[in-house]
């Protein structure tokens, strides 16, 4: 089945985007949605499928957006400079022109360049991100551009250097539980010197490397019980068995692989096209694109997680070259965002509930 696609957002730079015949009613049928980021050009995707002939694809510019995570009803995106929170702001059943969730921006903490990647939710609600510029786990704060949480036993102090390219994080029940680098460095940009097989999977609780020899590893995942995660530089999505350490892959991804979510049986991956910048070409990836006579992809890739074979997938084009997160969004159909172009946010105000002055003094205090 065909779908017609329909679109909104901050439309420029121009890009395009086509489905398989049955992306859309795959989609539907999950009753969720995906959201899905592209640092490049600076957008954040929401997509979800109306009905099982239609799909919904709205778009909001955010600068070199990287990770996403969706927790209840709230959204996180780690930006250029800052952490963004959204809140649906549709309450439950109900809609605005059409959409049964709008994210609207409501907190930023900002960080400086700290090149976020991935971000988490503590239980708090307060979010968590790999610090990739300083090496390190870390959180938002009120009064500085950060606090460090965590940091890998191999790194031996916390300077602006992106010593190992920490990137991934999975989280557990609220937890940071599992983190992928690049490489075991200590010294400035010291994963650059060898990135094929160089990579690993950390445990944070115990800071043990409970897997080797991976190749720019992304998006950890926990799922069912099980870790999955994106070794990119070889163009696979994979299981690791902790127990031993093995990488036992799943699919074939022809593409750079960031990104990693799950609707019921598949998982959702995002691939990106190679960069042609010396840290990113020259990977096993590269050979195996040649010896499976395909051609690198910038999509959605929907795995079986029986069988390993595509079921489905959604291509962004036109400008768009690179991918980096996805998030399911689980009970949403038709999300939207609002952003800062063309003056969304001013445009937008909802009221909060009456509260006495003494409530807001007591709060305070």
């Amino acid at each position: 089945m065909t779908a017609r696609i329909t679109g909104e957002g901050d439309s420029a730079p121009p890009y395009s985007v086509q489905a398989s015949p049955g992306f859309a009613a795959w989609l539907h049928q999950t009753n969720g949605s995906i959201a899905v980021t592209t640092y490049q050009i600076g957008k954040l995707f929401l997509i979800g499928a109306p009905a099982a002939d239609r799909l919904s694809v709205t778009e909001r510019t955010f600068q070199r957006c990287l990770g996403v995570a969706v927790v209840g009803r709230s959204l996180y995106l780690a930006g250029l400079n800052n952490i963004l929170r959204f809140e649906n702001i549709i309450p439950t059943g109900q809609q605005l022109e059409g959409h049964d969730a709008v994210f609207a921006p409501r907190v930023s903490w900002y960080t400086g360049d700290v090149f976020a990647h991935d971000v988490g939710v503590l239980p708090s609600g307060r979010p968590i991100f790999v610090n990739t510029l300083f090496s390190c786990l870390a959180t938002v704060d009120e009064q500085t551009s950060f606090r460090s949480v965590w940091q890998p036993k191999f790194i031996s102090e916390l300077r602006p250097e992106d010593r190992c390219h920490l990137n991934g994080l999975a989280m557990d029940g609220g937890r940071p539980r599992y983190v992928t680098a690049a490489g075991t460095t200590d010294k400035a940009r010291g994963w650059r010197e060898e990135r094929t097989g160089a990579g690993c999977v950390i445990d944070v609780p115990s800071q043990e490397i409970v897997a080797t020899g991976l190749t720019m590893p992304h998006s950890p995942r926990l799922h069912g019980g099980k870790l999955y995660v994106c070794n990119a530089g070889t163009g696979e999505l994979g299981e690791v068995e902790v127990a031993s350490g093995r990488f036992n892959p799943i699919a074939f991804c022809p593409g750079f692989a960031r990104g990693l979510a799950f609707l019921g049986n598949h998982a959702v991956v995002g691939l990106s096209l190679p960069r042609q910048h010396k840290d990113f070409s020259g990977l096993p990836l590269d050979e195996r694109l040649k010896q499976e006579g395909k051609q690198p992809q910038c999509m959605v890739q929907v795995i079986n997680m029986n069988t390993g074979a595509t079921d489905h997938w959604l291509a962004l084009g036109g400008v768009v070259r690179e991918l980096y997160d996805i998030a399911s969004v689980p009970g949403v159909r038709t999300p939207m965002g609002v952003g800062f172009a063309q003056g969304q946010i001013n445009r937008l105000i909802n009221r909060g509930a009456t509260m006495s002055l003494d409530d807001l003094i007591g709060d305070a205090a």
